[in-house]
């Protein structure tokens, strides 16, 4: 007797396949990115409209409407990285290091855009653009780190050893990113503590919250967006020599 066929939605681990993978992200791509521009013209809104301005920093403290969203997505990117390169050395699946390196480039762009925002904050509230500081310094070793990754699996022409490489790298260098978070605490920086944390919650006015966490989740939906796009991009270039690629390009797929 043969067992019952279930939905292929319930079978997860079908998606493992960059055939089946691939028309997924399509339809994806779409929803996230809407979600991501209504999330960020919510947050604009309530964060640079609504928001009173802070007594001690003025209207200056709104960078951190940025500057915090591209921070938690820099550090929490690299983490996802580091958990694809893992399960590619495992598992051997060739999606999990086409994933590692389609979120490579958005998490140098959050990191630079932290780096750049906190610079802007930096210089009227301390008076300097840059200070050698634990945290800057641990959040610019991060922006290298992604940069490193990037040139060092596209500078590798055997797929497999690029691979192999760009994975050890991001599981050594994730472990830069409790130094960033932890920075603060273990270190006397000039970088503020967090305004929000697990202990102690939100010190924050509840409209600040509310524009900081909305800009939070439009940073979450475009980055799943563009690493879905680039990872559709990584398919169809790693397997060309399929059939299923050719007949998606003689379709005019792109």
């Amino acid at each position: 007797m043969k067992p019952p066929h279930s939905p292929r939605w319930l079978n997860l681990f079908s998606f493992a396949s960059p055939m089946q993978f691939y028309p997924l992200a399509g339809r994806l791509i779409p929803l996230f990115m809407a979600l991501a521009i209504l999330l960020c013209a919510a947050g604009f809104w309530i964060g640079f409209a609504i928001a009173p301005g802070d007594a001690q920093q003025g209207e200056g403290y709104r960078i951190i409407f940025l500057h915090v969203p591209t921070s938690w997505m820099a550090m929490f990117i690299y983490v996802v990285m580091a958990f694809w390169s893992v399960m590619h050395l495992i598992l051997r699946t060739r999606l999990s290091a086409m994933m590692a390196q389609a979120l490579a480039p958005t998490g140098a762009l959050m990191a630079f855009l932290s780096l750049f925002t906190g610079a802007l904050w930096g210089k009227p509230m301390w008076g300097t653009w840059w200070v050698w500081d634990a945290r800057l310094t641990s959040m610019l070793l991060l922006f290298f780190l992604y940069l490193g990754f990037i040139a060092l699996t596209r500078s590798i022409d055997e797929p497999d050893r690029a691979d192999k490489a760009g994975s050890v790298l991001a599981i050594v260098g994730v472990f830069n990113v409790p130094v960033i978070y932890f920075s603060v605490k273990w270190w006397n920086t000039l970088h503020q503590g967090a305004s929000i944390s697990m202990e102690k919650g939100s010190s924050m006015a509840s409209t600040m919250l509310v524009a900081m966490l909305l800009m939070s989740l439009a940073a979450w939906m475009y980055s799943i967006a563009s690493c879905l796009s680039r990872v559709r991009t990584l398919i169809l270039q790693r397997e060309g020599y399929t059939r299923w690629v050719k007949e998606r390009i003689a379709q005019g797929e792109k």
